[in-house]
């Protein structure tokens, strides 16, 4: 391949990662004051099939256009209240969240094993993520800890454990099965001279 084929074929990627977060949060169970969606399986797949830069690109997008009032986000909301209000911790913390997963990945997905895998989503995905939720969720709504753990963390622990056991199972057999999906960074051969 050469540069600019991975670069677009990256691109591609991204775009279709941020699609599938997407979708992901238009099937929403509104439980206040966050809802139940599947978002967070979509951000660790994309950290630990696209990778560190690929993976926080494809979230950001994602952020991007919720930003600019496209109804991306959970329930069919668009704008930048969303990224203010009391879930906009979660939804920052994603690429962040998809660049960790991604750089811890990177360079073992072939041999990765699956409770390797499941720490760094659990980890790295879902207690990152939840902690950085929380944090906001106690800034943006004046809770204390108990308070927003309650409302934030403790009634998701089920569904994410869930979430992180099929985002490491589907990253494993993606990564294995169809390894031209994984971006790649350019060869010696791909560079200009």
């Amino acid at each position: 391949m050469t540069k600019s084929t991975t670069r677009i074929r990256n691109m591609v990627l991204a775009a279709m990662f941020a699609a599938l977060l997407a979708v992901s949060g238009q099937i929403a169970i509104p439980v206040p004051p966050v809802p139940v969606t599947l978002q967070t399986l979509v951000v660790m797949l994309a950290g630990s099939v696209l990778g560190a830069r690929w993976g926080a690109a494809s979230v950001g997008i994602f952020i991007l256009l919720g930003a600019f009032g496209v109804p991306v986000f959970s329930g069919g909301q668009g704008g930048l209240a969303v990224l203010v209000g009391p879930t906009a911790g979660y939804i920052w913390s994603w690429p962040v969240a998809a660049f960790l997963i991604g750089w811890l990945t990177e360079g073992s997905a072939p041999r990765l094993r699956f409770w390797k895998l499941m720490v760094y989503h659990v980890v790295w995905g879902i207690a990152f993520i939840d902690l950085c939720g929380v944090l906001w969720m106690m800034f943006s709504l004046g809770l204390d800890v108990r308070a927003a753990l309650a409302g934030g963390v403790l009634p998701f622990i089920p569904g994410d454990a869930v979430k992180a056991a099929v985002a490491s199972t589907a990253a494993l057999h993606l990564n294995r099965s169809w390894p031209i999906i994984r971006p790649r960074r350019e060869t010696a051969a791909e560079k200009p001279a």
